[in-house]
């Protein structure tokens, strides 16, 4: 039996007028993954967010957290979901304690269990030794620990974080992502974010949307398989000959990138070794031999770079 679906979405659509937002988006988490959800700006990626959060309603389609349908129980598949927005919502007149004893009653926690799910939560995100202090003396990175915190704090099957690392310095960025990597494995998690290498680090799935639809969505397994090379980087003393390279067992083609470069593209096994030895045989002199690997910034760019056929000029706040 798999995993538990935690989201479900079908056909989302979101009209502004004339302006589609988002079109046709579909698509299922599942407990114990952490899901990256990119694009561009006004590609729809918010107003996606604001729609599963139950912020806004879709002009067509349904959404069910936890099996819960939001659009019928709003209330009850609210309880199931904990949000941080980009901006955390936290009081800077208060102490951290104060805050999260405040968000429990909002999320309706039971008088005899906020103390032990305060403890948890604070346990959770690194909070112990902060719990008395003032939050608008803390520094940005313990600020996204709080906000995290109330989000968690009920204990929901589904935690959405927006831009959770904006602002912050390298050794913050790392606690917090160790962070959503730990919540990740109890929780269904959606990651929505513009910093693509926090993606390969905390995420197991990948989503990229442009123009209101999805033109991407793939575990990170399958995208590592996708950005697997196909091809070497050569770099050679003296300039090779491309006839002579083409001629190499299990290269299918050559790319000259200059007068000692070449890109050589294979289908098969990696034929390394036997570039190596017709580079020795001609004296052509071996200076460099790599694989020339893609990333996710160039599958970004490809995806969302294209020419559009209308405008999208602004996404809904």
């Amino acid at each position: 039996m798999g995993a538990k679906i935690l989201i479900r979405a079908e056909g989302l659509y979101r009209h502004y007028g004339h302006y589609l937002a988002v079109e046709d988006i579909s698509f299922e988490l599942a407990q114990g993954e952490v899901l990256g959800f990119l694009g561009p700006n006004g590609a729809g990626k918010s107003t996606t967010m604001q729609i599963l959060t139950g912020n806004l309603a879709p002009s067509a389609g349904r959404v069910w957290i936890d099996g819960i349908d939001l659009l019928d129980r709003p209330r009850r598949a609210k309880a199931c979901m904990g949000y941080l927005p980009e901006q955390p919502p936290v009081y800077r007149d208060l102490t951290v304690d104060e805050y999260l004893s405040y968000c429990a009653r909002l999320h309706r926690v039971g008088r005899s269990q906020r103390g032990p799910a305060i403890r948890r939560a604070k346990a959770r995100c690194g909070l112990d030794s902060v719990g008395r202090r003032l939050i608008g003396n803390l520094s940005k990175g313990y600020q996204q620990r709080v906000g995290i915190a109330q989000a968690i704090l009920h204990n929901p099957a589904v935690v959405i974080l927006d831009e959770p690392t904006v602002g912050l310095d390298p050794n913050q960025i790392r606690d917090i992502r160790s962070l959503i990597r730990e919540l990740g494995e109890s929780h269904g998690i959606i990651l929505s974010t513009h910093i693509l290498p926090e993606v390969q680090a905390t995420c197991s799935h990948v989503q990229i949307i442009h123009q209101g639809r999805l033109v991407f969505s793939e575990s990170m397994a399958e995208l590592e398989r996708r950005l697997g090379s196909r091809a070497l980087l050569l770099e050679t003393r003296q300039p090779p000959d491309p006839a002579l390279l083409q001629e190499v067992a299990g290269v299918d083609s050559v790319e000259m990138l200059g007068e000692t470069r070449a890109r050589l593209h294979f289908d098969g096994d990696n034929p390394a070794e036997a570039v190596a030895a017709a580079v020795a045989a001609h004296g052509w002199g071996l200076v460099e031999l790599a694989l020339d690997r893609q990333t996710l910034e160039q599958v970004f760019v490809e995806l969302t770079c294209g020419d559009t056929d209308q405008e999208r000029e602004q996404e809904a706040a």
